[in-house]
């Protein structure tokens, strides 16, 4: 099987209504040859009978899914991937934009392989406390559950990714520090980004998305890379601004962590100023280990 590539892009409010922006955007995402994307903020997507929407999965000549109110989607490439199931009609409480979450199979890996359930999801922008519900929420994602051709009862993998509008929890050599919240002269964008800490009264960064969503199992694909010695991974996500506060790494890609084997590399790929506000994650992927893996159901397994 050939190498499998998946990107998680938060491209501003879809173009910001300009379709030049937004074909640009398009042309950025070809040249990184994706089979899966994870896209937030697709403003405007769903207007005239999802005409833009149907526009953008014919210039990256994928598939899509578009979540509701059109705030988050999932696009797919038809020749590696077959959609199982859509989430998008259950009921999706909490989040203030919902994510789009989908099944799909590997179809290279076989009719009775494990299918994955790929989220995109974009946390609250201003309430750390409803962040921290969406993160809950999207962690019951990675509990749902299948029973394998040989009758096994097992949990489906998950692979989500997303603007937290929040911090990853430090631990990693080589991340991004934690923001001096000082440093953040707006003083809204500061109360958005932060919590009151342990002693109730000092606000601190908020890393509490991320430390909620690796303590119900999955990882932070770009925190195991740079573990494996590829500190390039941890590479910000949103230039820092003198009024909003130093680069940070927002967007994340979390897989359960029985998909890990699987990872080749991770990276970030820098777009203008001019197209987004957010760089786009890169995660390859190694086809046959992959297979491999999700034709093993031992390793998804109900305990």
């Amino acid at each position: 099987m050939t190498p499998l590539t998946v990107v998680c892009w938060n491209l501003e409010r879809n173009g910001k209504g300009d379709p030049d922006v937004r074909r640009a955007a398009d042309e950025i995402l070809r040249r990184l040859k994706p089979d899966i994307v994870l896209r937030q903020e697709m403003l405007g997507a769903d207007a005239r009978g999802h005409t833009v929407f149907n526009e953008q999965c014919q210039a990256l000549g994928m598939r899509g899914v578009l979540g509701p109110g059109a705030c988050t989607a999932i696009f797919y490439n038809p020749e590696k991937f077959e959609l199982v199931r859509d989430w998008s009609t259950d009921r999706t409480p909490r989040f203030v934009l919902p994510p789009t979450v989908i099944t799909v199979r590997v179809k290279e890996a076989g009719p009775e392989a494990v299918p994955v359930i790929l989220a995109s999801g974009h946390f609250a922008y201003a309430s750390a406390q409803q962040r921290l519900l969406e993160a809950e929420w999207l962690t019951t994602w990675a509990d749902k559950g299948w029973t394998a051709p040989d009758g096994c009862q097992i949990v489906l993998p998950l692979a989500a990714g997303c603007d937290t509008n929040s911090y990853p929890e430090p631990g990693t050599a080589g991340d991004l520090p934690l923001p001096n919240l000082s440093d953040i002269k707006n003083r809204p964008h500061r109360l958005h980004r932060s919590r009151r800490g342990p002693d109730g009264v000092r606000r601190v960064p908020d890393t509490e998305p991320d430390h909620t969503i690796r303590e119900a199992g999955l990882e932070d694909v770009a925190r195991y890379w740079a573990e494996k010695g590829n500190p390039s991974a941890l590479a910000r996500t949103v230039n820092g601004t003198a009024t909003h506060g130093p680069d940070t790494r927002i967007d994340r890609i979390y897989v359960t962590t029985s998909l890990l084997p699987a990872v080749t590399n991770v990276g970030v790929h820098e777009v203008p100023l001019d197209t987004s506000d957010h760089h786009v994650v890169v995660w390859r992927v190694d086809g046959n280990a992959l297979a491999d893996l999700l034709t093993n159901c031992a390793l998804f397994a109900r305990t």
